[in-house]
Parts: C-alpha cells; structure tokens; sequence
C-alpha cells in the first residue's frame, strides 16, 4: 500500500478509498462534479468529515427546522457555537450541549474528558465565561462488567477535567437501562455568562486579516474523530482508539483565560474553537459565515509529532485549540496576550476574496476546493420513515396495572433501582463549588448559580425520559421538555431556552428515523408551548451496538431559567414540622414506561403517560407565582417512582417524617408517573392563600420530626418505616454495585 501522499485520486476512485471515510458513491460523485475533477487524498479527506453526519446534520437537517428558534429574549440561536439569551441588565446566559458517545465507548476517561474540554469551548469561544457544567450520562446495567467500567472511567474523566479547569459540575442526571449494555450515552453541557458588549462570532472577515492559530500543538490523536462519531459502534470500534483525543484541563484553563481577555481587543475579528473536524472545520466555516475564502500554509502549523501530512494536520482533533481572526499588521498584540499565558499564537494564513478554501505544504498547493462546498453543501437526506410495529402493538395493549402486595418492600426496592437511587457516589467526585457561585448542588431538582453582582440566579437542568420516547416519541419528546421546565421552575426559576442533544441509532433505519421524526414534533410543540425556544443543539446519531442494536431513543433537554431575586431560590427537600404537604395534579394509573413496570417485569411496553401542555404550562406558571410570593417552603417534581418515591427523596435530607394520606388506588397513588404533577409543602399561615391560587392541589398531610415515613389510606397504615432506614438504601445502592464483583 503506497503511503497517503502517494495515493492518486485515480487509485481513490478505482479503490473506492472514499468509502473507508465514510462518503457513499453518490457522495463521492458530488465531490467531483463540485471539483470538476477527482479529488486528491488531502481534499477527500476534507469532505469526509466535513459531510458526516457529525459535521452536516445530512440526515437530521429537516427535522432540526422544525424546532421554534426565535424568541424575545434569544439574541443568537443555533448555526454558533453556542447559543445566546438575554437575562436582563445587558448581560446574557450562553449554553450548548454535546455529546462524546463513541469516544466514550471506547476510551471512556479521556472521551469522557475531552467531551467536556470541547463544551467549554463551545461558550467561551462566543466571549462567555463559564460558570457550569452539567451532564446527561446513559449507561446499561451496572451488574454487567463492562458497563461497570465504562460508569467509573466516564465519571473519572468528567471529574478529571472538570475539577482541574476551575468550572464547577453543578448538575446533570444518570440513568441505566438494558438498551445502553452497548453504547453508553455521554452529553456534556456548559453554561457561560456574558455581556452584550462582548458577544462573539466566528466569522473570517476582511480580505487580507490574518488567521491564528493558538493552544496546543496538532498532533494525531482525534483523527477522523467525526466520521467515527457517525458511524454504529462494531468489534472493530476498538482499533478506533487513535480516533479519541487526549484532553489537557490545566491548558484549557489557560486558554480560558487568554480568549476572555482577548476577546476585548480591537484587533479580533472571529474567533470559533476546533471541534469535531478541527481545523477543517473551524477554518472552513468561518470563510464560509463571511463570505470569504482562506489560504493556510501547513508548515507554520505548531506540530507535536514529525512529518504529519496536511491531512493529518487538518483531520486531527487536538484538544484545546482555538482559530481566530485579527486584522492585519495587528498579529503580535493578540500573540502577546496567549504567550502572557505562555500559548502559542501563530499566523498560518489570511482572508481572501475568492470563496475558495486552499491549503500550501511544503511550497505545493495540497487543496483547493470552494469554501462552502464544505461548510454548506453537503448533501440533506430525506430518510424514508415507518411506524415501528412494536408501537403499534404497544397502542393496542390494555392499560397495565402492576399487582402490589407489599408497598414498603416495593418503595424500599424502587429506592435501590439505579436510576432513582443516589448519585452521590457520582457527584462528590466532581468540584462543585469552585467559582463560589453554586446555590445549590447536584441533588437538587435543578442547580442554581448566582449571578455575581446582582440579586440574579440562574437554575439550570438535563433531562430525558427515553423509556418514554421509546414507547411513544411524540408524547415521550414533549414530555422530556416539560421535565426540564418543572425541574427549573421547582427551584424558583423561569424557563428560558433548551439545547437539544438528540442521541438515536441509524437514520437510515425508517423505524429509528421515524422516532427522530416524531420526538422532534413532540419536543417542539412543548418548546413552543411553555416559550422556551431552541438556541443550540447537537445530533448523536447511530449509536447501535454489535448485531445492529439501537438504543432507546434519547433526545437529550439541557435547560437554562432565570430567577429574578435569589429570595425566590426554591430547595426540593422539606424542611421543618408542620409543613403542610400538596400534591398538585391529578393521579391516574399510569405505569408504561415506568420504573415500577421495569423492575417487576424487566422490560418496557404499553402507553406513556399522557401529558396535556396547556396543563402543563398552567401548573408551571401557578407554582411559579407563588413561589415568587414566597408561599412555598419546598418544591419538587414527580418522576421516576411517582409520590412514595418523590415524598421519600424530599424528606432524606434533614431526615424528617411525614404523615400523610392517599386516596383512590394505592398502587397507582403512590407508583403512578402521571405527569404534571409537583409535590410541595406550604407553611400553615399561607394555606388558604396557596390554595386560593393553585387549582390543582390536594392536601396529603404534614412533615413531622419523628423521623417516621408514613402514609394511610382510609385510616389504615399502608407503607410505614423510618426515613433513616429508607435513606441509607437509597445513598447504598450504587456503591454496592460498583463494589459488587458479580
């Protein structure tokens, strides 16, 4: 085999090379009528990443466009880095989601690591400070060796770099399903903060300013890394090892450092990080936002290994590497602010005029292809869709009611199900009050950060119930955004926006892209219908598992709100005797898809729970209201294992007691996952106020301080034990299995 500098675009189209990257013949032949003629090896290999589904959205750019983008308060929406929202007083919150699925799958420290490396970048690349991270994580089942490891190296690398770069990991959520034993899910987001003044884009403008390259050098690792985040996980996927980066959190703190403070230097004209696709990504679609074109030298590119061909150089996916933009004649005072943090800083090109993307190595012309080609002209895919015949069986089914004998051993085993159980042994590894800033911690239904300076908080959150949009996407999609929303206004905020990380298996599937289709429907009624308008996102798609195994559908919510005055803070944990407790919304029996139904019959079917949005969002804003009165003592939203499980969780915290009464079926009562539903506590001087303004709210009881977890129905005991006795086998039950050898 000649080496990749030898092999001619003949032997690429006779060999089919192109199909080794990922480009299908129809592709292939695009790119040579672009060209109008074949492309060499540096050039194939620049649109092998750029037209991956990870880089173009090729497959899910129709449904993307269905998604309400627009709102008083977005001042940038997708198509940046990041997304951007106005929070009042000139100052704006900027977040992102991504996903680092297959790296995780198969290096899960430093993809998990780097994962986290890439979203900081994200924001502060568009002028922001970060001020939080949170994550979504999906694993299979911790009874399972590999799945085990996979749990522990993830939450290290999260924790490694997280801790080391000074952000603090304020949230986030962990479930474990079967449907994830092959293919974890790994979503990482970032929340910055910003002022108007000092917002950024990544453009290439002005024909003649001078591109910079700065951070670390370029090396091999992370090659290809995009064409091997769209393609199915296979027992080849290990062999992909050179395709995960390396992450460096002590330089990404520098590099923090040296853009916020460049940021306000006259002579930047863009800046973008060098994601997926590094610098051919970075470079090209900053031409291709201005309407340029960009002439890069490859030998003045810093480089941490000998001989890397400019295919290598514009494929790698190098951590911490930032591209700008600054006007000519102007260089050295940007490079004087990176060497103050002693980063590289090196000119490798120039704006031009002629909208083409060209690269120079060793005095030769290696590429030169129109600069949108690239950015914007790779193919959009149709894909045909199906309705899923386990879904039409599922609608058929009568309503499945699980038979409870023994409700205290039922609570006491939901409490140990890992996903409802503590994720304390996950989140004390993470720093979470580094910045000083963090009002409530991980545990909470949503983390709050205060704003510095003003009496302004932001609560933040990441959801998603995929058992639900694995049993019906439309209802399953809007449901995850109204989780966010409750969780965000539980804690006293209101919602602003969503980023969106939708994890599915292969689009070309028409059962799975039937699933995409019918989330996104889902997700963008409820966005509309509670004004909470998509600014970013990503898309993580083919994550299947060895035999073609998809997972279940998992489109991600990340979720930011403002609370006007920090007094409005809201905890979900009780917090004195004589409480009283409410339950707002009604109970039905409800158990598709529920955490009850997976752990007595190991498998999910039947309806979702139904959810009405104009309930949904009247709820919201009636809590919401009175919370900001200051009628409200907790909050907390009903989930997983419906009221036992969310009285229970509320009470662990100061192990407090209740007495409490259900009405109606029990099992459905205390197990049902009906949505829409909050529990809250209300002190006894503001009952007839609380009730006046809430319709929906039924008075269970009141907190005690005995210690004692007690509920009745019709004057007989139903489920009584110590709240001790209870919390100890939720916080127990991760670490045993962690510990567990079986």
């Amino acid at each position: 085999m000649p080496s990749k500098l030898e092999i001619s675009p003949e032997q690429i189209e006779q060999q089919q090379l192109y199909k080794e990257m990922g480009l299908s013949d129809d592709e292939f032949r695009s790119i040579t009528d672009i060209l109008g003629r074949l492309p060499n090896y540096t050039e194939i290999g620049l649109f092998s990443v750029m037209w991956s589904e990870h880089c173009s959205y090729k497959n899910s750019k129709p449904l993307l466009r269905k998604f309400p983008t627009e709102g008083p308060q977005v001042l940038q929406g997708p198509g940046e880095g990041a997304g951007i929202i106005d929070i009042g007083d000139e100052q704006a919150v900027v977040f992102k989601v991504e996903s680092h699925n297959h790296p995780s799958a198969v290096e899960p420290y430093q993809g998990a690591a780097t994962g986290v490396g890439g979203i900081l970048r994200d924001v502060f690349s568009m002028g922001a400070r970060p001020v939080a991270l949170l994550n979504s994580l999906r694993f299979g089942s911790l009874k399972q060796p590999r799945v085990k490891f996979l749990f522990e190296e993830v939450v290290h690398g999260i924790a490694g770099y997280g801790n080391c770069v000074g952000v603090p990991t304020v949230g986030g959520e962990v479930q474990f399903d079967n449907a994830y034993n092959g293919n974890p899910l790994v979503n990482a987001m970032c929340v910055g903060l910003i002022d108007h003044k000092d917002i950024q884009k990544g453009i290439a403008a002005g024909i003649g300013n001078t591109v910079m390259y700065v951070g670390a050098k370029t090396g091999r690792d992370g090659i290809h890394g995009a064409t091997f985040a769209s393609e199915e996980l296979s027992e080849e996927s290990e062999e992909k090892r050179p395709s995960v980066q390396v992450g460096d959190p002590f330089m990404e703190k520098l590099l923090i450092e040296a853009c916020l403070e460049v940021i306000h230097h006259d002579a930047l004209v863009g800046i973008q990080d060098m994601g997926a696709a590094g610098l051919t990504s970075s470079a090209s679609e900053m031409a291709s936002k201005a309407g340029t074109g960009m002439l890069m030298n490859m030998n003045l590119v810093p480089q941490r290994e000998l001989d890397m061909t400019a295919y290598e150089m514009m494929l790698s996916e190098s951590q911490e590497r930032m591209l700008l933009v600054v006007e000519k004649g102007r260089e050295d005072e940007i490079a004087d602010v990176f060497r103050k943090y002693d980063l590289e800083a090196v000119s490798v090109g120039e704006v031009t005029d002629d909208q083409r993307f060209r690269l120079e190595h060793h005095g030769d012309i290696v590429a030169d292809v129109p600069v949108d080609s690239l950015a914007e002209d790779a193919p959009v895919y149709h894909q045909p869709s199906a309705v899923p015949e386990y879904y039409k069986e599922y609608q058929t089914m009568d309503n499945y009611v699980p038979m409870i004998t023994d409700y205290n051993k039922t609570l006491k085993d939901l409490l140990q199900q890992p996903t409802i159980a503590s994720k304390e042994w996950v989140y004390d590894q993470y720093d979470s009050m580094v910045q000083t800033n963090t009002v409530l911690t991980p545990g909470s239904d949503a983390a709050v950060v205060r704003v510095r300076g003003t009496d302004k908080a932001l609560a933040m959150t990441t959801d998603c119930n995929s058992r639900y949009i694995y049993l019906d996407p439309e209802v399953g999609g809007k449901i995850a955004v109204a989780e966010a929303a409750r969780n965000i206004v539980c804690s006293g905020g209101r919602p602003l926006g969503i980023t969106d990380g939708l994890n599915f298996g292969s689009p070309e599937n028409p059962e799975i892209f039937w699933q995409m289709e019918k989330s996104v429907d889902g997700m963008s009624e409820a966005c509309r219908e509670l004004s909470a308008p998509v600014i970013s996102g990503n898309v993580s798609l083919y994550n299947e598992s060895f035999g073609g195994q998809a997972i279940y559908p998992t489109p991600v919510v990340g979720m930011v709100g403002l609370i006007e005055k920090t007094e409005q803070i809201t905890e979900s944990h009780m917090k004195q005797a004589d409480d009283l407790i409410y339950v707002i919304g009604k109970t039905e029996a409800e158990f598709g898809g529920s955490e009850l139904q997976g752990m007595i019959e190991d498998r999910h079917f039947g309806k979702a729970p139904a959810i009405d949005l104009q309930v949904e969002a009247t709820r919201q804003n009636q809590l919401l209201s009175a919370i900001q009165q200051g009628l409200i003592e907790s909050a907390h939203d009903l989930a997983e294992g419906g009221l036992a499980v969310a009285l229970a969780e509320s009470l662990f915290t100061h192990e407090l007691g209740c007495e409490v009464t259900v009405e109606g079926e029990l099992t459905a009562a205390l197990f049902s996952e009906t949505q829409s539903r909050f529990l809250v506590t209300v002190s006894p001087e503001n009952k007839q106020t609380f009730e006046q303004q809430i319709e929906d709210a039924t008075l269970l009881g009141k907190v005690t301080t005995d210690g004692l977890y007690r509920i009745q129905s019709q004057g007989e005991p139903v489920l009584e034990e110590r709240t001790n006795t209870l919390k100890q086998l939720w916080k127990g039950a991760i670490p045993c299995l962690v510990k567990s050898k079986d």
